[in-house]
């Protein structure tokens, strides 16, 4: 059998990035950050003096862009992405830019600009997608989807806490804010809002911990038929 392209969606905080990190190391796959794409699209339009609001502008520039990813230096670690030949992993994961990739994302130019780059980096199969519309837009024929979620509390002290690890101050409750704006514009967006693909398993993380999140993600995809490697 063919490797799989597994899909994981989820609302912010969820803890879609570290499982599907780990998730990729533990079966042997690529993983490809959608959201990293669009946080570049961001970080690339604030330095171009791009509006976030600019839907035409913002599509234009996400189909210039070179968005390549390279292989994490560590373990289970993020895949460093290169904007124009430039590693910009540090850069793109501001609260400012966290915000900036919201917007963007919400713009269908954009969103149309980067499925491409998407589903390019993925059809080969033997790859973890994460984001928010993967298993709805991207690949709506991925053989495992998963949407990740967590209660609204769990989920911003997960991202409190991770911001205080990089050395960010702000307060729990600015980032529970921030984290509930971040969900009514992503599940009230037009184009690819965020919500469970029909065919996905829905996994509840908040009184998980992450092994015990990332064993419960490989045992869905051992139950669809696919084996580590």
């Amino acid at each position: 059998m063919s490797d799989a392209i597994v899909a994981i969606d989820g609302p912010a905080g969820a803890g879609k990035s570290t499982c599907a990190r780990r998730l990729a190391h533990r079966l042997g796959y690529v993983l490809i950050d959608t959201g990293a794409l669009y946080r570049a699209v961001a970080l690339a339009a604030n330095e171009r003096g791009v509006s976030w609001d600019d839907a035409e502008a913002l599509g234009a520039l996400a189909g210039e862009l070179d968005l390549r990813f390279l292989t994490p230096k560590e373990e289970g670690g993020r895949p460093p992405i290169l904007l124009d030949g430039v590693d910009r992993s540090g850069d793109i994961r501001t609260e400012d830019i966290s915000q900036g990739a919201s917007k963007v994302s919400a713009h269908p130019p954009v969103r149309e600009a980067l499925l491409g780059v998407q589903r390019a980096m993925g059809e080969g199969g033997g790859v973890v997608l994460e984001g928010r519309d993967i298993g709805t837009v991207v690949f709506p024929n991925a053989d495992v989807k998963v949407f990740l979620t967590a209660s609204t509390g769990a989920r911003a002290a997960r991202r409190h806490a991770e911001l205080l690890a990089v050395g960010q101050d702000v307060s729990l409750e600015a980032v529970r804010a921030d984290i509930e704006q971040r969900d009514a514009r992503d599940s009230g967006r037009e184009v690819a809002p965020l919500r469970p693909a029909d065919d996905a398993k829905v996994l509840d993380t908040t009184e998980l911990d992450l092994d015990e999140a990332v064993e419960r993600l490989v045992a869905i995809v051992r139950e669809s038929g696919f084996s580590p490697h």
